[in-house]
C-alpha cells in the first residue's frame, strides 16, 4: 500500500461499548505487540462517556486483563500501546463532539488531504450511522482519503438497508465504506478459499454432479444476554441468516474467481445471492422452519425460556432452519440446509459437505451394509478444524471379506501452529481497514441482495401467519427442524 494512503488515525466511534471493549481494543492491543500497526498510528476512542484521557486508558486496560489470557498481557507491551490513545468525548448524534475530534486530529482549518487519512470505525446503534456520517463531513473528517467501517445489522429490511446506504454513500465512495461481517475475519473461513481454489483435488467434484447436499450450522448455549428488546425486533432470520450464513454460503457455493481482488471476490458472491430461489408462499412452510426456546436446561444448568426473559409475548424466532436453492448450473438440485438458534445443545459454527455416493459397491454386503459417502466437514467454533472422512481397511485378516470404516483425515494446521495463540477475527479485519483492503467485507448490492431474499421469507411467514414452533432450551430446536431435512431425504449432521 503506498505511504500516502496509511491511516494516520483510527477513530473508534463508540469507544466505550462492549464491542470495542471487548473485540477493538484487544485486537489493536494485539496487532501493536505483533507491529502490524504503523508507528505513527493514533488510536481515538470517542464516546458520550464524560472521561478524560487517564480514565479511558484506565477503563481499557481493565477490560483488556478480563478479555485477554494472562498469559497474553504484557505490561510493557501495554504501555507502549497506551502511548498511541487518546479519547474525544462526542455524542454521535450531536456535532460540537466532532469538531473536538477535528482538532485533536489536527484537521479544524486544514485542506482535505493535507494531513493523514483517518478511519472512523463505527461501534454504536445503526440508527447513529446517518448522524455520524453527517457530522464527520461537517467536522472535515470526511476527507477523499478518509474511510469509515460499520458493524451489522446494515437496515432492517431492504428498504431501510438501501436508505442506510445512501447516507453512507452521500458522504464516503463506496470504495472507502467497510461493511463488517466478523465471521469473514475468522481464519477457517479464509481458509476455506485455499481448500477450494488452492487445490485441483476438490474442484472437478465440487458441484451437483459429486455433492448431495450442504449444511451450514450456527449454534449459540447462550439466550439473548440483556438484549431481548434488541433481539425482540430482529430475531435470528434477520441476526443470523441475513449476513453471517449467507456469507459462508456464498464462499461454498461462488465460482472461483479471477483473483483475490475485492471486486473479483465480491461479483462471484452477488452472483450466488441473485441466484438464490426466493421462498414463497408456496413452499415456505416446507421449506422453513422458525422455533423459539421455551426453559430448560444447558449445560446442565437450568435457564429460563425466551418469554420470561423478556417483558412479555412475542412472535420473535429465536431458531431458523431452512432448505436455500440455488438455481445455476452448478448447484442446481443440491440442497443448502441452513440452521441457527440460541439457547442450543451445543456451541458449534460448521459447514458440512456431503458428497454423493460410490455409484456401485464392489465390497461384501454382509460386511459393509451400508457405504458412507464421503464427507468434508469445516469447523469455525469452538475449535476451528477442517475434516475430511474417507472410507479405509479395518485392518486385519477374516472369512468373512474386506471390511471397511469411517476415518477422519484432519487437514488443520500442524500441532505447532495450533498451540500458538488464536487470533480474534477482528485482527485480521482491522489490519484490512487500516490497509485499505475491502476483500473481506461486505458489498453494497451483496447486502442489499440478501435482503431482498430474507424479505421473501418473512413476508411469506406473514401471510401464512407462521408462529414460531417451541423447543426447550438445551435441545437442537424444534423437531420440525428434523423433518425439515428428512423430508428430502437427509438429516442434520450432529
Amino acid at each position: 500500500m503506498p505511504q500516502s494512503t496509511q491511516p494516520g488515525a483510527l477513530v473508534i466511534i463508540g469507544g466505550t461499548g462492549d464491542l470495542a471493549m471487548r473485540m477493538l481494543f484487544p485486537s489493536l492491543y494485539f496487532l501493536d505487540g505483533d507491529g502490524f500497526l504503523d508507528p505513527d498510528l493514533r488510536i481515538i476512542g470517542a464516546a458520550r462517556s464524560d472521561l478524560d484521557r487517564d480514565a479511558f486508558l484506565a477503563a481499557v486496560e481493565t477490560r483488556l486483563r478480563t478479555h485477554v489470557p494472562a498469559e497474553h498481557f504484557d505490561a510493557a507491551r501495554w504501555r507502549r500501546f497506551a502511548e498511541r490513545v487518546d479519547y474525544v468525548r462526542a455524542d454521535g448524534a450531536a456535532a460540537d463532539g466532532f469538531a473536538a475530534l477535528a482538532e485533536k486530529l489536527g484537521r479544524c482549518g486544514r485542506k482535505a488531504g493535507s494531513t493523514p487519512a483517518v478511519v472512523s470505525y463505527l461501534s454504536t446503534a445503526p440508527k447513529l450511522y446517518g448522524p455520524i456520517c453527517r457530522n464527520l463531513k461537517s467536522a472535515g473528517l470526511a476527507g477523499p482519503a478518509d474511510r469509515i467501517a460499520i458493524e451489522k445489522p446494515i437496515g432492517h429490511d431492504l428498504v431501510s438497508c438501501r436508505a442506510l446506504n445512501e447516507c453512507l454513500a452521500a458522504v464516503f465512495p463506496e470504495e472507502r465504506v467497510f461493511r463488517v461481517d466478523h465471521y469473514l475475519g475468522k481464519e477457517t473461513v479464509q481458509n476455506l478459499l485455499a481448500l477450494r481454489f488452492a487445490n485441483m483435488l476438490f474442484e472437478p467434484l465440487w458441484n451437483a454432479q459429486g455433492i448431495e447436499q450442504v449444511q451450514i450450522t450456527v449454534a449459540e448455549t447462550v439466550g439473548v444476554e440483556g438484549r431481548w428488546s434488541y433481539y425482540n425486533e430482529t430475531g435470528a432470520l434477520r441476526d443470523m441468516v441475513q449476513n453471517h450464513m449467507l456469507q459462508l454460503l456464498c464462499l461454498v457455493a461462488m465460482e472461483p474467481p479471477t483473483s483475490l481482488d475485492a471486486d473479483a471476490v465480491r461479483d462471484e458472491k452477488l452472483k450466488v445471492l441473485r441466484s438464490l430461489r426466493p421462498i414463497t408462499v408456496g413452499d415456505a412452510m416446507n421449506k422453513t422452519v422458525p422455533g423459539q426456546y421455551g426453559a430448560g436446561a444447558v449445560e446442565g444448568r437450568p435457564v429460563s425460556g425466551y418469554l420470561e426473559e423478556g417483558e412479555g409475548a412475542s412472535d420473535t424466532e429465536t431458531f431458523v432452519a431452512l432448505r436455500a436453492d440455488i438455481d445455476n448450473w452448478r448447484w442446481r438440485g443440491v440442497p443448502f440446509y441452513l440452521r441457527t438458534g440460541k439457547r442450543m445443545a451445543a456451541r458449534l459454527t460448521e459447514i458440512f459437505i456431503q458428497f454423493r455416493g460410490v455409484p456401485h459397491s464392489i465390497f461384501p454386503e454382509d460386511s459393509n451394509p451400508v457405504l458412507p459417502s464421503n464427507k468434508l466437514v469445516i469447523r469455525l467454533q469452538p475449535e476451528e478444524n477442517i475434516k475430511l472422512l474417507l472410507m479405509n481397511k479395518v485392518p486385519g485378516i477374516g472369512r468373512e471379506g474386506m471390511r471397511l470404516k469411517e476415518v477422519s483425515l484432519d487437514l488443520t494446521l500442524s500441532p505447532e501452529v495450533r498451540r500458538r495463540r488464536r487470533r480474534i477475527a477482528y485482527e485480521r479485519l482491522l489490519l484490512d481497514v487500516l490497509c485499505g483492503n475491502p476483500t473481506l467485507f461486505v458489498r453494497r448490492d451483496e447486502v442489499e441482495a440478501a435482503w431482498a431474499w430474507i424479505d421473501g421469507i418473512v413476508e411469506s411467514w406473514r401471510a401464512l401467519g407462521l408462529k414460531p414452533k417451541p423447543y426447550p432450551a438445551g435441545t437442537w430446536g424444534p423437531s420440525a427442524s428434523v423433518a425439515l431435512t428428512e423430508r428430502f431425504g437427509h438429516s442434520w449432521h450432529e
